[in-house]
């Protein structure tokens, strides 16, 4: 059986997930603003102090992660003021928490200045850290020397070769 690395010009990247994942929370803006979400913050001034950015980025930033699904824009209105709108992760949003737990992980390794990482996430019930795992649909812990990259569904081929 021909391993679907050995023939690697043969195949597309026009689908990859990575790439489109990228295309809606890639960025550096939108990724602290996700952190900002999972870390409770829900309105738009407060976005854009904790984020450090100005209120038209935070605008546009919260609007991309909002069409994407990532977020909902939800109405309160305190008393005499104006309706304003707070802003929540999704269940899409949600499922985005490996990848900011991944960044963080990684971060708190590799980019901590001497003192080590500002947060530490821990699991309420036994007090011990977060960590991002990769594991298969068994259960069983992977280590990259373990996985294999296969051909999806969404595989596109292309070359002479192609079926």
């Amino acid at each position: 059986m021909k391993d679907l690395l050995d023939d690697r010009d043969a195949w597309s990247m026009a689908n990859c997930s990575i790439d489109r994942t990228l295309a809606i929370a890639g960025n550096r803006t939108a990724m602290l603003i996700m952190r900002e979400a999972f870390f409770g913050t829900r309105r738009f001034d407060d976005f854009a102090k904790r984020v450090g950015i100005g209120e038209p980025a935070a605008a546009a930033r919260l609007k991309e992660l909002t069409a994407a699904g990532l977020l909902e824009r939800t109405p309160y209105k305190e008393p005499g003021q104006r309706t304003r709108y707070a802003y929540q992760l999704t269940e899409k949003g949600r499922d985005f928490l490996p990848i900011i737990t991944a960044l963080r992980q990684w971060g708190d390794t590799w980019a901590a200045d001497e003192r080590g990482p500002a947060v530490v996430v821990r699991h309420k019930d036994c007090g011990a850290p977060v960590h991002a795992v990769l594991r298969c649909e068994d259960g069983h812990d992977v280590p990259l020397r373990e996985s294999v990259i296969d051909a999806g569904p969404g595989l596109i081929r292309v070359g002479p070769d192609t079926p």
